[in-house]
């Protein structure tokens, strides 16, 4: 399945040129903008893989844009502008953009750097998950080790009489260790386990 990239750019004759040339490469087009606050709209909307984003836009400029975008979206994004001005790159820096072309872009330009922030996009995507299964992980054990606690307080077990209990309890119900623990400090402690 091809990678979905929206553009946004507010010259049509430019838009229409990159989406030619992202056409040709294989790509597909997400959808189109010719300014940062529906730039935002459609990212929302489509969830593309990757957006290109001219900086100089009416209504939201697409520095703004890619900020909101890329703090909630985590979608990576490509700007394009005119100038290559230092204040620019570091306003491009700092909205978490993953690169930045100068126009006018060329084929040449354009698909390596495209090719690029998505091999970035994906890697950064597979770390993420791996820290929030490391994550998940962490609070699994806390919950585990304060429900073998209770339990070893409650019926005067060892920590491996409590760790048992736990572990057969929760694959005889076939959930989770860490759910089940949840379960136990819920109704021994009166409190919610979020998991």
């Amino acid at each position: 399945m091809p990678e979905r990239i929206l553009v946004a750019e507010d010259e049509s004759i430019m838009r229409m040129d990159l989406k030619e040339m992202l056409m040709e490469a294989g790509y597909e087009i997400a959808g189109e903008a010719g300014d940062g606050e529906r730039a935002v709209e459609l990212s929302y909307r489509f969830r593309p893989d990757l957006i290109i984003m001219d900086i100089k836009m009416p209504k939201m400029n697409g520095i703004k844009a890619s900020r909101i975008i890329t703090r909630s979206l985590q979608i990576p994004i490509l700007l394009l502008t005119a100038y290559s001005q230092r204040e620019l790159i570091e306003q491009a820096k700092d909205a978490l953009v993953t690169g930045y072309l100068v126009k006018p872009v060329r084929e040449s330009d354009l698909i390596p750097a495209v090719e690029v922030a998505l091999a970035q996009a994906g890697r950064i995507a597979s770390m993420q998950q791996k820290m929030d299964t490391v994550e998940q992980k962490l609070k699994d054990r806390k919950v585990v080790e304060r429900a073998k606690g209770l339990l070893m307080k409650q019926y005067d077990w060892s920590e491996e009489q409590a760790y048992q209990y736990l572990r057969k309890s929760s694959m005889d119900r076939q959930i989770p260790i860490g759910e089940r623990a949840g379960e136990i400090l819920k109704k021994q402690e009166g409190k919610v386990y979020q998991k």
